[in-house]
């Protein structure tokens, strides 16, 4: 049967859209787009006060399966995807084993096909078994519809491998995503080296650790014309590096998680919450606000969560045990509406491009329109919900977030993938 979705407020910049207005979908397509539509025959749903969008695109998320299933696993990932308002997430490589070849990429996709609650692009290691030094099967993935390469969590150390990398995959239309991380800086780093290191206690991390490796992976794409996607940006001086190549014209993006925009190394507190400890490490008043600034002018790309589920005993040790990581899918829709277009940074328009179009054009995948034939995949937002994060209140196995007890406004109440909704009235569909 056709759906109406009635009276909500469409924001597309892709099509210059932003009014209120009906929208009709009928099999998996939006059919039709405009006001005082004929509903005859559809079931109609009442969206005064809402706001439809594109369906948002989480282009960096650990779902865990295959290897660490009592973590996370593809269905309650998808789960939680859907929660924050998600149609699709693209899943890091390293698993047990690690996605770097077409066997693990299959498995993937069909268990996404069974229990997905969104779409699940996987992304493919650089290298097998992400040590770094022998290409990984990119051809067989890529034959699979992998479109994005990344050894995420590790850095690429041998300069030439990188290249290597690079040059393999200027044959396929992909993108090389780098998680730049220099080990002989970072070494065993816990915090953001400088003051809070040193009020802590503990190892630091240097910004050179992370700024070095952009510096170097964007004079190999400059080298080799291969399009970079740079993770998780976290310094003032590395998001300068990728504001240069993108004025010089090169072939680079970048991203940024919330906890990197909104959480600073000063939360980090004497009672050391593990929490807190992510990869690269949060970073200075000043990082932020320089992430913040880019955000809004444009030179980042996209928002991502780089979700990171973990059981509550791993993150229940010492600070220096604990693993780096904390969620994200679930908060992250609700941090930037309020932290962002709340509060005027950006608009609902720069929200769209950020987490719903860029993610889809960096990761080679279909657009998503707000017009008629396009695929139903469509986020439903009540800006007007207020709500706040607890750690019972998560669809993901974990709740190693950061942002526990923020309250916040705005929020996904609705999702539909292909035009089936996988979350109505804030619930996610059995």
């Amino acid at each position: 049967m056709a759906l109406m979705l009635k009276g909500a407020r469409l924001v597309d910049p892709q099509v210059g859209l932003d009014e209120v207005a009906d929208l009709l979908i009928d099999e998996g397509k939006i059919a039709r787009v405009g006001n005082g539509l004929d509903a005859e025959g559809a079931e109609v749903r009442d969206m005064a006060g809402k706001i439809i969008v594109p369906g948002l695109v989480d282009m960096h998320v650990h779902l865990r399966e295959p290897g660490y299933e009592e973590k996370e696993d593809i269905a309650s990932g998808t789960r939680a995807a859907a929660h924050g308002g998600f149609t699709a997430v693209c899943s890091m490589p390293n698993t047990d084993p690690v996605t770097d070849d077409a066997e693990v990429v299959g498995y993937i996709l069909k268990r996404a096909k069974e229990v997905g609650k969104c779409k699940v692009w996987p992304s493919g290691a650089c290298t097998k078994d992400l040590a770094g030094d022998t290409l990984s099967e990119m051809g067989h993935m890529y034959a699979l519809g992998v479109r994005a390469f990344t050894d995420d969590g590790h850095g690429i150390q041998d300069s030439g491998m990188m290249r290597r990398v690079m040059d393999y995959a200027a044959q396929f239309d992909c993108v090389v995503v780098a998680h730049c991380q220099d080990n002989g800086l970072v070494g065993e780093g816990q915090v953001n080296e400088g003051v809070v290191s040193t009020r802590l206690g503990m190892l630091g991390w240097p910004a050179e650790g992370e700024e070095l490796e952009i510096a170097r992976d964007i004079a190999l794409s400059r080298l080799t014309g291969t399009p970079l996607h740079i993770q998780h940006i976290s310094t003032a001086r590395g998001l300068d590096l990728v504001r240069a190549a993108k004025a010089e014209g090169l072939k680079v993006t970048c991203e940024v998680t919330p906890h990197h925009m909104f959480l600073t190394e000063d939360a980090i507190g004497d009672d050391y919450p593990t929490a807190l400890k992510v990869n690269p490490p949060l970073r200075t008043a000043e990082d932020a606000a320089a992430l913040i600034a880019g955000v809004a002018d444009g030179t980042i790309d996209a928002i991502v969560t780089d979700h990171a589920p973990h059981t509550a005993w791993e993150k229940d040790r010492e600070f220096e045990l604990a693993p780096f990581g904390m969620t994200g899918l679930e908060t992250s829709l609700g941090l930037v509406l309020t932290n962002l277009v709340g509060k005027g940074v950006i608009d609902m328009n720069r929200l769209v491009e950020l987490m719903a179009v860029n993610p889809r054009a960096i990761l080679r995948q279909e657009p998503v329109r707000l017009e008629e034939g396009s695929a139903a995949d469509l986020t439903v937002i009540d800006p007007s919900a207020a709500w706040t994060v607890e750690a019972d209140g998560f669809c993901s196995k974990a709740a190693n977030s950061g942002f526990i007890g923020w309250e916040l406004t705005g929020r996904a109440s609705d999702v539909y993938v292909d035009g089936v909704a996988t979350l109505e009235a804030g619930n996610v569909v059995e």
